[in-house]
């Protein structure tokens, strides 16, 4: 733990078990207040983004989301980590080396020890996707796994912007492409009741707001519209069709409610928009 790092987080002074492989660790926590985060606007995919403070330079609050054993490099989201089943845990020990040599892929020199870097924040998410296939069906395991993915790809974005030629964009690209595919796969699995979507789990999809289901499905739409499949025009129009359907139940009675936050009607009504355009064009109709 080095002591130079900028004030930014602290590490706990509570050891964490890991249960998984049972060691020790003390996990990094993001201090608040202080002018540490600047709130910038609010993407399309409703991403928080911060602006640089003199004192701090950049945050990404994202980063320290997911807590990570330093030693088997087992990862999930801190309501998770110890209740995770022992059903899950003789598989997630069977699959520790994967993990470590499928991330090393990505990057070479993680410590998650040590004060994390954007590196450690996306390969976090990375793990993270990893770790809750073995989750049961409660822990709503395939919306975290988007809601990781998603994660994972704006983090890939910033270290684009800031290593600009080290293919990272090309990596955010591949995962908002999982995004999209668990976002969908979520949808379809909790409307046949095969995993349903808890309601007290933070949906985001940044953490600065939980926009909760509405959120969800404006996020399933929007990923659909700007990853689905383009080169084939049936598959195109098949795959406009269902985003619209998931963006059409956002609308209701067009008002806005504490569930249904302006920025989701506003938002949803703009999406729904362009995917018509695109359809009628399609179509031969525009």
């Amino acid at each position: 733990m080095s002591d130079a790092a900028p004030k930014l987080t602290f590490f706990s002074k509570t050891q964490t078990a890991c249960p998984v492989c049972e060691a020790g660790f003390f996990r990094e926590e993001l201090l608040s207040g202080g002018g540490r985060l600047i709130a910038g606007e609010l993407t399309e995919e409703l991403h928080r983004t911060y602006e640089p403070s003199k004192k701090f330079g950049e945050v990404q609050p994202l980063a320290y989301a997911v807590t990570v054993c330093p030693s088997c490099y087992f990862a999930a989201y801190s309501q998770d980590f110890s209740a995770v089943e022992e059903e899950a845990v003789g598989r997630l020990q069977e699959t520790m080396e994967r993990r470590k040599e499928q991330v090393a892929l990505l990057f070479k020199d993680l410590n998650f020890s040590e004060y994390r870097r954007l590196e450690e924040g996306a390969a976090s998410y990375y793990l993270a996707i990893a770790c809750y296939e073995h989750f049961g069906r409660h822990f709503s395991p395939t919306m975290k796994r988007g809601l990781s993915a998603l994660r994972a790809a704006w983090l890939f974005d910033a270290l684009h912007h800031k290593h600009f030629g080290e293919n990272y964009d090309y990596l955010a690209g591949l995962f908002y492409r999982k995004a999209r595919f668990f976002y969908m796969l979520s949808v379809e699995l909790a409307q046949n009741g095969r995993e349903p979507l808890d309601s007290s789990v933070h949906l985001g999809p940044d953490l600065d707001k939980n926009y909760g289901f509405e959120g969800f499905l404006y996020i399933t739409g929007l990923l659909e519209f700007r990853y689905g499949p383009r080169k084939d025009r049936e598959r195109r129009v098949h795959s406009l069709e269902t985003a619209r359907r998931i963006v059409a139940r956002l609308f209701g009675t067009g008002r806005a409610s504490k569930s249904k936050p302006s920025a989701i009607l506003d938002k949803s009504r703009e999406l729904y928009d362009q995917m018509t355009q695109e359809m009628k064009k399609l179509q031969g109709e525009g």
